[in-house]
């Protein structure tokens, strides 16, 4: 079994805006190990075109890209020791 192919699931839907970090947060888990995930504005707006850079709309363009990101993350989830990822 590949590395990367590593038991990542994401059982918990709620995704959250941090203002700071202008990104959309969300968690996948890999047996009991949370890893955060953060999907940066730009990133968003790319993959929604015409998305501006609030909060609700940012939020509304991970939701409709929540497939395609979490695909995302499966392939940039390698297991190991690092528990936060940034997809930019």
């Amino acid at each position: 079994m590949a590395k990367n192919a590593v038991g990542l699931s994401f059982p918990n839907p709620s995704r959250t805006y941090d203002a700071s970090r202008r990104c959309v947060c969300f968690w996948g888990y890999d047996n009991a190990r949370e890893i955060a995930f953060l999907v940066d504005g730009q990133m968003l707006m790319k993959l929604n075109p015409g998305t501006r850079g609030e909060e609700t709309e940012l939020l509304a363009a991970f939701d409709r890209s929540r497939d395609q990101i979490r695909e995302m993350a499966r392939t940039l989830y390698k297991g190991g020791q690092q528990i936060r990822y940034v997809m930019s």
